[in-house]
């Protein structure tokens, strides 16, 4: 369990305000209709300083979520990148989970919000391992959710909206219900998506796969980066193959990416072992080389951080 750990200041709407001034009204527009936008990003301490991980990609990812939702951002990517390292240093931060978020405020109640504000805010606090360190280890168990991965019928799967998360709230809970760490969604065509906050891999046959976005999983910043560190590992990289449930339970490795999850293995799914039942060899070299990457130690990768 992750506990929130107060800091000094947040940024709200321009302004730098105390952790407790950061309020909103009860009757905000997103309150009632998930009216809101959000990024996960992390900054890693490393030999050259606190580091940012993908931040341009993260902000991009941010500005289109916002593009996606209808919400009009003045603010660029770079200039969200400097309220960010502004945060980091103001409330001394050398390792911390960033969160910028926005959402349509308050003013009309109805749905269509036509004339609520857009407000915008960034915290920073510090945030450990999201599964727990023996998770990265010994791997988690999962369940196949009840639960079906929203679409591009129903809402866009590439918004990282707020909207969006019941449905992973809903497959999470389940899952921590049944006893296991975490869930695994389908698609509403049967073809596996992604985990309720995090893309899915599997190792077959000496290939790594993931599901393309077409199948409803969000663009991962951090598997993107798991996809490139795996073809210079020398492996073979799948993403544009749709993967069915007896994929996962006949699979040598799985694993999930993301800014939360990191790279943690999977080593059970519906009561099957998968693989050893342990962190697969594959699995145990990219994670290496991920958390290489993110503590600044290899070269080649360096122009994926933003020192601060």
């Amino acid at each position: 369990m992750i506990i929130l750990e107060k800091t000094e200041k947040i940024w709200m709407n321009g302004h730098f305000v105390d952790w407790d001034d950061a309020k909103v009204h009860v009757l905000t527009h997103a309150l009632h209709y998930g009216t809101g936008i959000f990024e996960g990003i992390r900054c890693y301490n490393t030999d050259k300083g606190p580091a940012i991980f993908r931040a341009k990609e993260h902000f991009q990812r941010f500005l289109n979520s916002a593009k996606l939702c209808l919400m009009d951002i003045e603010y660029s990517v770079d200039e969200f990148i400097g309220i960010a390292k502004q945060l980091l240093k103001i409330n001394k931060l050398n390792e911390a989970y960033i969160r910028p978020c926005a959402f349509y405020g308050y003013g009309e109640i109805g749905i269509k919000a036509l004339n609520n504000p857009i407000d915008i805010a960034m915290a920073c606090f510090p945030f450990g391992t999201y599964l727990g360190e023996e998770a990265l280890k010994k791997g988690v168990r999962c369940k196949m959710s009840s639960w079906v991965r929203i679409d591009s019928r129903m809402a866009p799967p590439l918004a990282k909206a707020a909207a969006n998360y019941l449905n992973s709230f809903f497959a999470k809970r389940e899952a921590i219900e049944c006893g296991y760490d975490d869930a695994i969604l389908l698609n509403s065509n049967g073809y596996v998506s992604e985990g309720p906050g995090a893309n899915l891999f599997i190792v077959k046959d000496n290939k790594v796969m993931t599901p393309p976005p077409s199948a409803g999983a969000l663009r991962g910043i951090t598997a993107d980066a798991v996809m490139q560190i795996s073809k210079d590992l020398g492996f073979e990289v799948v993403s544009q193959q749709n993967i069915v449930r007896e994929d996962l339970f006949l699979a040598d490795e799985a694993f999930f990416t993301g800014t939360a999850v990191e790279v943690t293995p999977i080593r059970e799914i519906d009561k099957r072992v998968i693989g050893s039942g342990k962190r697969g060899p594959m699995t145990e070299k990219i994670q290496r080389a991920f958390f290489d990457t993110v503590k600044g130690k290899l070269e080649k990768y360096l122009d994926w951080l933003v020192f601060v």
